[in-house]
């Protein structure tokens, strides 16, 4: 299970709150360095796309670019506009305070933000109330106005989607055909500035988005996703008058970020000391937090018209203010951080199961793809060109240089995606399924997205229940760490590209990577048969291949057996034959299957295990604890030699020996249930990925875990990297001693391009922390950043990267800066350490349950005592168990949780789930949701109606579905309010008159509710009173009274002999034309049998017909119908009758031999009237 320890709380940031003084009182803080957009026309683009990638992608910096303000459209980026053209669209706002979404129009969002924002600024503390609304609506569709007029005043290169970043008429600059008529020159060879742009429009990953926020609403810390660039603007924010004249509070946004290369720590320091994982991005760290972290914090009070670059992988978060803050948000895929995506972003992400929108693999081919045409294209052009001139112009232009150095760069990456899916090369695979590539098949497990082989299930696809199959799909990776479906083997290979395709491709871009380079290096491609054999280890396809042979298969269709029922029990007994001792003794097959684990002792079977030469077995779940070792790292190595072989064993008996050192972890895991993501169907087979590794870290100092060396050394390798950018060539012309590669003129970028010219405020700052040594490494310890040529960051050539810009807030005087007016700019940064006490970072301590071993530990506790506690306890669960209480004392008595947790395979749960009925239990409940009862929701959802109003139209729905049904009763005057009245002799025109009632039955539906509206207007759901039967309905006064009075005047029960005084008497409401009664006279037809007949076929169909038949006579249980008949007449239309009522209810009567020879033999052919058990119950109990 996950880690249980305490975890940093959530806690907000004061409406009130000094970003100046924060940074100006804390060493480790440090404003985000700022350039204006007007620098950027003055220096050009050349030197500004130096700059973004020197200072943000590889120096892995964020940078701020100003003064967009005055050249954005005011009327267009407006709240009005908003409502006016997009202000019906309907949105889904993230409620964050319950994390749940809020379905509502745009435009009813945008005129309550100042009523979500006022709440804070009622009170001073309000803020720190966390159960207060905060609405965020975020990553929203981009208006197309808003990004047309966006693209126009941005720098053209870091726009969404950009194809190409040559300059229009530049070398190699196609004719393009104008709508108008006509051509005109087009833009020259050079790559995409967006390489999202490579993919069909049908494969893009839509990610222009708008972010609408109040104060209070925030972004958790996170990382870009896979690596990729982040660019978000700020395009409108309140000012302290609304553009409707109401007052309004000013918006800002507030960032908290770091740079690339403190990743490592960042995400040590999330989980070690605030107790969250950085990548599951989760959790708003507290100001506190950021002010204790081992590393630089670049802040920014984002304004409208600030443009912020987020570097890759750099972890940041998002603090809005104010009554209103809009945002545009998009990123933007490069060759460096397709780097980062494929080395270190995808394998994170599939770990933790977030799902893969960008589909790394498929912009690397169709790229690779453009880029060799377009290199095709170049060299075409350069043969065929018409003067030297021209052909040198193509040859030496450098963006077509750059284009080529981008191309090798992918084929490498292409290189190892077509080795990771090579298969052994003894082996040769049959039947292996083709489906035409389309980008959208993706890992049941980690919601990754495949691009070429992957295993599919095919017993799976029926598991969920649904009507179609559903397909079973699972990457090489998530199937070689464990992860499948619960079939685990006998799963069939599929591909969306014929191999000989790939290969032909890698052939003919391997041709064009050496024509690019000339000069061959070590690094230079092989054939694809070669590079195998360089390889050095196994293959995630050949891996695969050996778990499909290795694991074993399992029928979800069949249930399995326990482990338990391997067990044979053998008990000995002492002389006086009592018993001593029951032993469990495992069956012969079983331990021939399974084997002790070194570190666990837990006996595994075999194919959950790794084995190294000396024999000893290791199981996956300790090696990735406690050795930091992946299954597929074990898998992948031929030669793998296990730690105690290498000397740094941890196992319990390996410590005490003297030649071991035992490994410590390099991270803190604190595991993630990843089951809950994944699809249903699915299981974890070798590593339980949600158990921790806590109890394998050793703490050097439990006083101060900050100091934790798994922190330190990663703080140390983060400065390693920072001093390696002085000591790097520059990437754009590392390769200048070949003049095979870019050759670059210096004077292209500007001299004067320095820090004091870029931005005069900026100054040279030394680092807030000394410089630590260097860390040695083991020959085998490789470094986490990416070591592909040209990728290590530079500064050189003049250029010095901009840092430590103090920006001054316009709201902010100048008599603040007074202490710093006469100050070096180098002295500015000796800040002022806090002395307040308000820097503890808040937490949420962990549960402990308390076992009961450890209850009473004090007291000695005699075998007596022991004994008579177990007899009591056993008395008192043999009471509940009477009572119905069992689980709940039980569970009180072990100390235990009440929940009882049935073991459900995988394919009954997905059942369960995908089933509605099962899913959603209360129609009711479901049909409309609970009005909340709280307080502190300002803003619902304006799409549904009013909770009153709906829950009304719910219980008009129900009231419906029941249906009201008069039957006739006839009065018996024997038994009376449970006694024996006295005969009456009626007079006059009544004497021959029969008082007629009816009973008014409900006929309900089958739901196990109803409701009904409470006291303050809420629905409230009350369970219906059953039958017992499938026809309910509601619980008859009489019963009532009986449940909730206890009257003891009304009585349990009829008199034994109540039959005996009974007589039958003709029923004279419904005759037939033959009959006389007993005074001679023919009696009128009130009422003919067929609509009898009609009306009892009717409330058979609706459950009432075979009503409950408690009496001891031979009476059916219908309702009071008499029949004025012969006897052999009677048999004929109760038949009938019965006929009907079978038909309609589709539930054939029980007794109908009975029922007719219990007419025929009674009062020798005379009327006989046929009584419900119901009614003479309501008559003897007086209702």
């Amino acid at each position: 299970m996950p880690a249980s320890r305490p975890r940093a709380s959530f806690d907000p940031i004061s409406p009130h709150f000094d970003l100046s003084a924060l940074v100006e009182e804390t060493p480790s803080f440090t404003y985000v360095d700022r350039i204006s957009c007007d620098m950027i026309d003055q220096q050009g683009m050349d030197a500004f796309d130096k700059l973004v990638l020197l200072h943000v992608i590889i120096g892995g910096k964020p940078l701020v670019i100003d003064g967009y303000q005055s050249r954005l459209d005011p009327w267009t980026f407006s709240p009005k506009w908003l409502q006016d053209n997009v202000g019906e669209r309907v949105e889904s706002a993230r409620n964050i305070t319950k994390s749940e979404p809020l379905p509502l129009t745009m435009a009813h969002y945008l005129r309550n933000m100042s009523k979500l924002t006022d709440q804070y600024f009622e009170k001073p503390d309000n803020y720190k109330e966390k159960d207060r609304q905060r609405v965020y609506l975020k990553d929203i569709d981009c208006p197309d106005v808003w990004w047309d007029k966006l693209r126009e005043a941005l720098p053209p290169n870091l726009v969404y989607l950009n194809e190409n970043t040559g300059d229009i008429g530049g070398p190699g600059a196609a004719d393009e055909t104008i709508p108008t008529g006509g051509k005109r020159k087009g833009r020259g060879i050079a790559p995409a500035g967006d390489l999202m742009s490579s993919l069909p429009a049908s494969m893009r990953a839509m990610n222009l988005m708008c972010y609408i926020g109040h104060e209070g609403t925030y972004t958790p810390a996170h990382k870009e996703m896979c690596g990729s660039l982040g660019q978000n603007i700020m395009v409108e924010a309140s000012d302290v008058v609304d553009e409707d004249g109401k007052p309004a509070h000013q918006g800002s946004s507030i960032w908290f970020m770091t740079e690339s290369k403190d990743r490592h720590s960042v995400q040590e320091y999330w989980l070690s000391i605030l107790g969250h994982d950085i990548e599951v991005e989760n959790h708003f760290a507290q100001v506190a937090a950021w002010k204790k972290a081992p590393f630089t914090t670049y802040v920014v009070e984002q304004r409208p018209g600030d443009f912020i670059l987020i570097p890759p992988l750099a972890p940041h978060q998002v603090w809005n203010r104010g009554t209103r803050t809009m945002k545009v948000a998009w990123n933007r895929t490069t060759v460096e951080t397709l780097e980062f995506a494929m080395k270190e972003a995808l394998p994170n992400a599939k770990l933790v199961c977030r799902d893969e929108q960008y589909k790394n693999k498929a912009i690397i081919y169709y790229t690779l793809q453009k880029y060799s045409s377009l290199l095709a294209r170049a060299k075409d052009q350069e043969q065929t060109a018409s003067s030297p001139q021209d052909a040198a112009a193509i040859r030496q232009s450098p963006k077509v240089r750059q284009l080529q150095k981008d191309f090798r760069k992918l084929f490498h990456l292409f290189k190892d995606i077509m080795l990771s899916e090579m298969f052994a090369p003894e082996s040769h695979e049959k039947n292996v399924h083709l489906e035409p590539f389309d980008s959208n098949i993706t890992c049941a497990y980690c919601r990754g997205n495949i691009f070429n082989r992957f295993l599919s299930c095919p017993t799976c696809d029926v598991a969920l229940g649904t009507t179609e199959p559903e397909p079973y799909d699972v990457c090489m990776e998530c199937y070689s760490m464990g992860r499948s479906c619960g079939c685990i083997s006998k799963l069939k290979w599929t591909e969306q590209f014929r191999w000989k395709e790939l290969a032909n491709k890698y052939e003919q871009w391997r041709r064009q990577y050496l024509e690019t380079e000339k000069k061959p290096k070590p690094d230079s491609p092989l054939p694809l048969a070669e590079e195998r054999q360089r390889y050095g280890k196994k293959t995630l396809a050949q891996i695969c291949q050996e778990q499909l042979k290795k694991r074993p298969w399992v029928d979800i269709n069949k249930t399995q057996q326990p482990e338990d029922e391997d067990e044979e029990e053998e008990i000995e007994v002492n002389d006086d034959g009592t018993v001593k001792k029951a032993k469990k003794r495992r069956s012969e097959a079983w331990k021939n299957a399974r084997h002790a684990c070194h570190v666990c002792q837990h006996r595994h079977e075999k194919w959950k295990m790794a084995e190294c030469e000396c024999k000893r077995w290791w199981c996956y779940g300790s090696l990735f604890r406690a050795h930091d070792l992946m299954p597929q790292d074990v898998m992948a190595n031929p030669n793998w030699k296990c730690p105690h072989c290498l000397g740094i064993c941890g196992a319990g008996n390996c410590r005490k020996d003297l030649r071991q050192a035992p490994y410590q972890p390099k991270g803190t895991l604190l595991g993630h249930d990843t089951k809950k993501v994944a699809d249903a169907r699915s299981v974890e087979s070798l590593v339980d990925f949600s158990v921790s590794n806590l109890q394998w870290l050793k703490e050097t100092s439990k006083d101060a875990p900050i100091d934790s060396a798994r922190l330190l050394e990663r703080q140390q390798k983060a400065e390693q990297a920072k001093l390696a950018m002085s000591m790097v060539e520059d990437p754009l012309v590392s390769d200048a001693e070949d003049d095979n590669h870019i050759h670059y003129d210096k004077s292209v970028i500007d001299p004067l391009l320095d820090a004091s010219v870029i931005d005069p405020a900026l100054g040279g700052t030394t680092s807030v922390y000394p410089r630590l040594p260097p860390v040695a490494q083991s020959p085998d310890e490789t470094s986490n950043d990416m070591d592909y040529p040209g990728y290590a960051p530079a500064v050189h050539n003049g250029f010095v990267a901009p840092s430590a810009v103090m920006f001054q807030d316009p709201s902010i005087t100048q008599d603040s800066y007074a202490d710093f007016d006469d100050a070096e700019p180098s002295q500015v940064s000796n800040k002022r350490k806090r002395t307040s006490g308000d820097d503890e970072i808040l937490r949420v301590p962990a549960r402990k349950r308390v076992r009961p071993e450890d209850r009473d530990t004090a007291i000695p506790v005699s075998g007596a005592t022991k004994q008579y506690r177990k007899e009591q306890e056993r008395k008192v669960l043999e009471e509940a168990r009477k009572q119905g209480r069992f689980i709940q004392v039980h569970a009180a008595l072990k100390g235990k949780s009440r929940l009882v947790k049935l073991p459900v395979p995988g394919d009954v749960l997905a059942r369960l789930q995908a089933n509605p009925h099962t899913r959603n239990r209360n129609p009711i409940v479901s049909a409309v949701s609970q009005p909340q009862k709280a307080g502190n929701d300002l803003l619902k959802s304006d799409l549904a109606p009013p909770p009153q109003a709906l829950a009304k139209a719910v219980l008009e729905t129900a009231d419906k579905q029941s249906k009201q049904v008069r039957v006739r009763v006839e009065p018996d005057d024997d038994f009376k309010s449970g006694r024996r009245r006295r005969d009456r002799k009626s007079t006059g025109k009544d004497a021959n008159k029969k008082n007629i009632e009816y009973e008014e039955l409900e006929i309900d539906s089958d739901n196990d509710e109803t409701a009904q509206l409470d006291d303050d207007g809420d629905l409230e759901v009350i369970p219906r009173a059953s039958t017992g039967r499938s026809g309910r309905r509601r619980v008859s006064a009489w019963q009532a009274q009986r449940a909730d009075e206890d009257d003891e005047d009304i009585p349990d029960e009829l008199p034994a002999n109540y039959k005996d005084g009974r007589k039958v008497q003709p029923s004279k409401d419904i005759t037939t034309p033959n009959y006389k009664g007993q005074s001679g006279k023919s009696v009128s037809h009130l009422k003919p049998v067929a609509s009898d007949a009609n009306r009892l076929a009717k409330m058979a169909a609706a459950g009432l017909a075979d009503a409950e038949d408690d009496d001891e006579d031979d009476y059916a249980d219908v309702d009071d119908i008499a029949y004025n008949a012969t006897p052999a007449h009677a048999v004929k239309e109760v038949a009938a009758v019965k006929n009907v009522a079978s038909v309609l209810s589709e539930e054939p009567f029980v007794k109908p031999v009975a029922m007719a020879g219990s007419i025929l033999s009674r009062n020798g052919g005379k009327p006989v009237k046929i009584v419900s058990g119901a009614a003479r119950k309501r008559q003897s109990g007086g209702a």
